[in-house]
């Protein structure tokens, strides 16, 4: 599984293995202040594809519940730690390459 952030490798793991590694994957966390949209466009994409109804009806709860937790604690758009940022020379803080995640 390959997070778009670096700072997710190695954190955020499958532990039952059912991604394969290199697959790219990609984390709205409810803090982000576009993520109850996203998460409720998803479901309506997935949804007008024939999608399992079930499904949708997760990922329409699951933005709910994004939306109620802003609601309760806020919300932001999404930085990176200073730690993650990308140096000049192209490289992370750790030394690998931005592509070598």
């Amino acid at each position: 599984m390959r997070h778009a952030r670096p700072d997710y490798q190695g954190r955020i793991v499958d532990l039952q293995q059912r991604i394969p590694s290199g697959e790219p994957v990609f984390l709205l966390r409810a803090q982000d202040i576009t993520a109850p949209g996203l998460v409720a466009l998803w479901a309506d994409q997935l949804a007008s594809r024939g999608g399992d109804p079930r499904l949708v009806a997760m990922a329409h709860e699951q933005a709910r519940r994004m939306l109620m937790w802003q609601r309760a604690h806020g919300s932001k758009l999404p930085d990176l730690p200073a730690d993650v940022l990308e140096t000049k020379s192209g490289t992370m803080p750790d030394g690998r390459k931005v592509d070598d995640q």
